[in-house]
């Protein structure tokens, strides 16, 4: 699994990081808080309230049974 930079406060993600939790896999120590996941499927992004980190949502949507 490639390192993950977590100084960057803007992060792309896919539908296979679905589904997603801050703090990522592979954060170094010192960025690591409390687990939340984050559903940014309804408005195209979501932000972690620990770390203010901006997750947006690119690429098509996951297919599924909603």
């Amino acid at each position: 699994m490639p390192t993950i930079d977590e100084t960057r406060r803007e992060v792309s993600v896919t539908a296979a990081d679905l589904p997603l939790f801050c703090p990522r896999a592979g954060a170094p120590l010192w960025a690591r808080h409390p687990r939340v996941y984050l559903d940014v499927l309804k408005t195209g992004a979501a932000t972690c309230p620990y770390c203010s980190t901006t997750y947006r949502f690119t690429g098509a949507k996951p297919k599924g049974h909603h």
